[in-house]
């Protein structure tokens, strides 16, 4: 039993899916009902919702509806399960979209789920992106909650602060010896190679402009991988910023140095989802906010 319309259960299972043939997979109709049922809400609402390519997009009006939709569907798992519970929690069978950042997710985000899977049966549909970025996911109405570096609540969302994440720069013994001997000077940061996450990192420029004001291009390494990180500088490839949980074991083990051991930079993070009264986003909240507190500072 549905109780959101399915025409935008409909839209909601073609962004979720990618297409308008995996939607009609899950919703068990065939491709040609579920177009009806998007044409036909286009047609009532009087706008198009969706750009109809590999992946299916939402257009503005689609991500201005889909954030409505979310908690809707958040909202109907709820309902079913209290009015129907001899057919079971419908949350054991749909994803719940969050939207989080690679460090988080290697560090104390995946025991907190792991325990609402435990407790409560759901399932989850993880989107990772950096901490500055994941919540474009929130604004469009791909995700119902993200953790974030942004403190300003989107709009219709409440907004948790979680603690900070510290970062240290780290470096293989033997390269440190090699470029930062007399510590991290412009010139040597110039010269050494720097590990970066993606494009959209600003981690290590941030140190940089912190320990130097000199406009510096060292060579780069592109590295999308928390744990591979610290396992790249460990062999040498290059120095990089990486949180204090994953950094510790390899100190200990003598397989990366800090290099500035009295300077780091903490990174506030915060949990934001949409601003209804559900039990499930008022659960995940709970488990987020006791998850991030015996990690972050």
């Amino acid at each position: 039993m549905d109780l959101v319309h399915p025409q935008l259960a409909a839209f909601a299972a073609v962004l979720e899916e990618g297409s308008f043939e995996a939607a009609a997979r899950r919703l068990s109709i065939s491709p040609s009902a579920l177009s009806q049922r998007i044409k036909a809400l286009e047609d009532r609402l009087g706008q198009v919702l969706l750009v109809r390519q590999a992946p299916c997009r939402p257009t503005t009006a689609g991500e201005a509806l889909l954030r409505r939709v979310r908690p809707m569907q958040a909202l109907e798992v709820e309902a079913l399960a209290e009015l129907l519970p001899e057919q079971g929690s419908g949350s054991a069978r749909t994803p719940i979209p969050l939207a989080v950042n690679d460090d988080s997710l290697d560090t104390w985000f995946v025991p907190a789920i792991a325990d609402l899977h435990q407790r409560h049966g759901y399932l989850f549909d993880l989107r990772m992106d950096d901490q500055d970025h994941t919540l474009h996911l929130l604004r469009d109405g791909s995700v119902l909650g993200a953790v974030t570096a942004e403190s300003q609540p989107v709009k219709g969302c409440n907004v948790h602060p979680l603690g900070a994440m510290r970062y240290h720069a780290i470096a293989a013994p033997g390269f440190a010896q090699r470029y930062f001997s007399d510590g991290m000077q412009a010139a040597a940061l110039a010269r050494a190679p720097m590990l970066v996450f993606n494009r959209k990192d600003e981690l290590q420029w941030r140190f940089v402009r912190r320990l130097t004001r000199a406009r510096l291009q060292p060579p780069l390494h592109y590295l999308p991988s928390s744990t591979g990180f610290v396992e790249a500088a460990a062999c040498g490839l290059g120095w990089g910023m990486a949180p204090e949980t994953l950094v510790a074991p390899a100190v200990r083990a003598g397989r990366v140095v800090v290099l500035e051991p009295r300077r780091w930079l903490d990174v506030p993070l915060y949990w934001q989802h949409a601003a209804v009264r559900s039990s499930t986003l008022q659960h995940i909240t709970q488990a987020l906010r006791t998850a991030a507190s015996g990690t972050l500072r």
